[in-house]
């Protein structure tokens, strides 16, 4: 069963500070190191205290609860396979985190969000969110979650879904796959059409960057760069090795502009927690780096017709990355080490 993406119409107060999320973080992680398997044990010295989280959590869930959010490793319905679903605005199960409410208690919530927290760099924390407080009325709101196979053992995944989001943590267990699976984030600061420069917008620098390097280009170098219409935004299937790749190939570029690639791929990577980052850069490193990807930018819906390119996208055999930025930020990343695993052949 391939996954299916989905990308509807994207079409309210911030949640109070917890003063208990710390202690229920460090309380429950060292809960968890202390009484599960080693595999946990070793998640918190690993930088994956979240999956510690996500062991104590489960273990916490009533016969009801787990009715609702728990589900096999390779469960599908009408969506396919759902651990591996991504859209720009979709909820994973029916039931919402709804922070204050009845169906998780308050350790509960605070683990959830202290598993959503731990997986962005902290340096993100607020940019976070403000973007949750954009798009969904703040963090709990609106977000629903599901767990997968069993944590602790070598399967298992929770993922997160909501407006502008879909995140996943999976302590590794998916095999030769970044982020656990196609990840999407996206913002729309000040309503659903962004002027141009995108005021507020927490991911517009990374397009600030990438247009950086545009501007180092040649006339030469730009029309192979600059194409007239993108793909559709969810289009993030693999190409393989042989794929004819948009744009213009990083190996053609200069060391000054290949060191501004470099410098945009770390912006891209840098909202996430150091051992997802790193995932993500050895899966590009196995299938040749960037100097076997291309780069490409899009003169379709260029807001304000200022020549700053809304729409670009950085692609690879097993490495998509596309920025959508009209009128709004999407962002689709969907990356493996392998071309032909069929987790990510997105159908």
């Amino acid at each position: 069963m391939q996954p299916r993406i989905i990308c509807p119409d994207c079409s309210a107060d911030a949640e109070p500070h917890v003063n208990r999320r710390a202690f229920i973080q460090s309380a429950a992680v060292a809960a968890a190191a202390a009484s599960c398997a080693p595999t946990l044990r070793a998640a918190e010295t690993s930088g994956r205290e979240p999956e510690a989280l996500v062991w104590k959590l489960h273990q916490s869930l009533t016969p009801d609860q787990r009715s609702q959010i728990c589900f096999p490793w390779d469960h599908t319905d009408k969506r396919g396979l759902l651990r591996t679903h991504v859209s720009n605005n979709w909820n994973i199960t029916d039931t919402k985190l709804n922070v204050g409410g009845s169906f998780y208690t308050r350790d509960q919530q605070e683990m959830i969000e202290a598993i959503f927290y731990g997986l962005y760099n902290p340096e993100w924390h607020d940019r976070i969110r403000k973007q949750l407080q954009d798009d969904a009325g703040g963090y709990g709101k609106a977000q629903t979650i599901a767990l997968f196979g069993e944590p602790g053992s070598d399967k298992f995944e929770l993922v997160m879904t909501g407006r502008h989001l879909t995140i996943r943590c999976d302590g590794n267990t998916t095999d030769h796959v970044a982020f656990g699976g196609p990840i999407f984030y996206g913002h729309a600061a000040q309503g659903f059409d962004e002027a141009k420069d995108h005021p507020g917008n927490v991911f517009w620098p990374q397009a600030v960057k990438a247009n950086g390097l545009f501007q180092m280009l040649d006339g030469k170098q730009r029309k192979q760069a600059l194409l007239e219409e993108a793909p559709h935004e969810a289009d993030v299937a693999f190409l393989g090795p042989d794929g004819k790749f948009p744009g213009i190939a990083i190996s053609d570029l200069s060391s000054d502009q290949k060191a501004v690639v470099q410098d945009v791929l770390k912006l891209l990577v840098e909202p996430y927690r150091n051992v997802d980052r790193e995932e993500a850069l050895e899966c590009l490193d196995k299938q040749g780096g960037l100097d076997k990807c291309s780069l490409a930018f899009y003169q379709s819906d260029d807001i304000g017709d200022d020549g700053v390119w809304d729409i670009w996208r950085l692609e690879g055999p097993s490495f998509v990355w596309h920025f959508r930025g009209s009128p709004h930020v999407h962002v689709w990343a969907n990356i493996a080490d392998d071309p032909s695993v069929p987790l990510n052949a997105v159908g």
